[in-house]
């Protein structure tokens, strides 16, 4: 017996390549998926991608961009964006506060900040715990190479057997201790070289947990210039299409 769902995170308002990943996902018969937040800023469909969410009632986490859209909190600069993408930053998410609709912000603001799933195989129970970004925060950034450090620790003390993470863009599984650690990467913006849009499919069984990363070419011209005809800054656009 196995279970198995997917998990997607960091759509950032790329209605394009949302659709691109539920197609995939559908056609693989996998008919639970679970999404570990920021849905706006960076692209044009904000509305659309939290409609289409609600819509299909994937479970969904409050990422930080998510939250501060949908409290109107104030944007403070990250060390790791230059002046550059500091600036753009701005006017993207103040793009964002001005054209995500009322109730829209209304139901990001009512969504989780983690969601733990239990399964049970004849008396043995899997635990598995979706985040944003960290055990703590929906803004600390959990990259790779710290990941043993910061998060195996406190999850071998709870018991968890696998922790699925997004918020850096960058996808990765890393399996220690009999403990899996998955970054499913950024279906809308990833940070990685191939700019693809990057999901997990995770599979559980009373032996353990195994996570498979699947990245998916998806027309990024296409919505380079959707990004380019709005007031989303050009920058996203020069983005995707790898110019940053």
């Amino acid at each position: 017996m196995s279970i198995q769902f997917a998990v997607i995170s960091d759509i950032h308002g790329n209605i394009v390549a949302l659709e691109e990943v539920l197609a995939d996902i559908d056609r693989r018969g996998i008919s639970k998926v679970y999404c570990l937040g920021d849905l706006v800023d960076f692209a044009p469909w904000g509305n659309e991608v939290v409609d289409l969410m609600r819509e299909k009632g994937i479970p969904c986490l409050l990422g930080n961009h998510d939250e501060r859209i949908a409290f109107d909190q104030p944007v403070t600069p990250l060390k790791h964006h230059d002046d550059v993408e500091t600036a753009n930053r701005l006017l993207a998410i103040n793009h964002s506060k001005a054209h995500i609709r009322p109730d829209n912000k209304a139901w990001l603001g009512g969504l989780p900040y983690n969601i733990e799933l239990q399964y049970r195989f004849d008396g043995v129970y899997k635990n598995i715990l979706l985040v944003h970004a960290s055990l703590e925060s929906n803004d600390e950034y959990v990259y790779q190479d710290d990941a043993v450090a910061k998060v195996l620790p406190v999850l071998k003390e709870r018991r968890v057997d696998a922790l699925v993470m997004g918020h850096t863009h960058l996808s990765y599984v890393e399996r220690l201790e009999g403990v899996t650690m998955v970054n499913c990467g950024s279906v809308g913006r990833s940070r990685e070289a191939d700019r693809m849009a990057t999901y997990s499919i995770l599979t559980i069984t009373d032996k353990g947990v195994e996570a498979e990363i699947v990245k998916l070419h998806y027309p990024i011209q296409k919505v380079a210039n959707a990004i380019y005809e709005s007031d989303v800054p050009d920058f996203y656009g020069d983005f995707l299409r790898g110019k940053y």
